[in-house]
């Protein structure tokens, strides 16, 4: 266990005061037995009426309305955890599952089976050849290396760049464009393993940087919020693979929601009342440390 401090900062700015409608933040981890929330604190500038459910996958969603006008809207949110996420990589499978290719219990797939579909158009079949690359094609595979490998060629052979548009790539095109945001390479994981069969879901969070306090070593994505994988294994549950640092296991991630598309976990959205070119600017910090 360790325990990690996110503070999380996004400032819009606009060339005169604007009107703002209800915007929908996705900032507050879930309790849980690999994740326990310590404490929590959301400023919010102007002042906001906030209001908390769950949505349809239970994550925890605010949503804040406005009456004032203002030239900027800040949020800033601040959550201490403590981290008790997998470390070790030789996490327990059924005995059945360890081979590729194997079927989900019968009691589980309807549950499944829409985070086993595709979600994406891959008219020429690019991200399912690219797939099935890391599957033998005599007799069964491990299932482990399998998930592994593909988490590592996407972290060897991509590059990761930061981009705050709106929207996300397909698959098939972070595969002709060998580069992206870490959702793009997550939802590219999504949708290969998906391709073979695997139930995935799409995870927005957080990052730890060891190398920020003295550690060795160092990641990539820390300075925003970062997005991941998660694919379901019997017998071992929700394993995390984070395709943009090549890493398996939740150590170092701090998992605030988890949902079947991206679309569903952006982590803040809203909108303004002004004239197109009021908008500005908009800056995003992320830290999280030890302690």
């Amino acid at each position: 266990m360790h325990r990690l401090t996110v503070r999380h900062v996004t400032v819009y700015r606009y060339r005169q005061p604007v009107a703002f409608g209800p915007h929908r933040l996705v900032f507050r981890p879930r309790d849980s037995h690999d994740l326990r929330l310590v404490t929590t604190a959301l400023k919010i500038e102007p002042a906001a009426t906030v209001r908390w459910l769950h949505d349809v996958f239970g994550n925890s969603i605010a949503i804040a309305t406005f009456a004032e006008r203002a030239e900027a809207l800040r949020f800033e949110s601040r959550i201490t955890v403590e981290n008790y996420g997998l470390e070790d990589t030789d996490f327990p499978v059924e005995e059945y599952a360890q081979s590729y290719p194997f079927s989900y219990p019968i009691a589980e797939q309807p549950d499944l089976v829409r985070l086993r579909e595709r979600h994406y158009p891959d008219p020429d079949h690019e991200v399912d050849r690219w797939a099935k690359r890391f599957v033998r094609e005599q007799g069964l595979s491990d299932t482990r290396d399998i998930l592994s490998a593909i988490n590592r060629a996407i972290h060897e052979g991509f590059s990761y760049e930061r981009r705050y548009a709106v929207g996300i790539q397909t698959p098939a095109e972070t595969l002709t464009l060998r580069s992206g945001t870490c959702r793009d390479f997550a939802l590219l994981m999504m949708e290969a393993v998906r391709a073979l069969g695997f139930a995935a879901r799409f995870v927005t969070g957080y990052l730890y940087d060891p190398s920020l306090d003295g550690a060795d070593g160092g990641v990539v994505g820390a300075g925003d919020t970062h997005a991941w994988a998660t694919i379901y294994l019997p017998g071992a549950g929700w394993i995390e693979y984070d395709p943009t640092n090549g890493v398996v296991g939740g150590r170092n991630l701090i998992r605030v929601a988890a949902a079947r598309d991206p679309s569903q976990a952006v982590p803040l959205s809203g909108t303004f009342i002004g004239a197109p070119d009021d908008f500005l600017d908009m800056e995003v910090s992320v830290e999280v440390r030890a302690g």
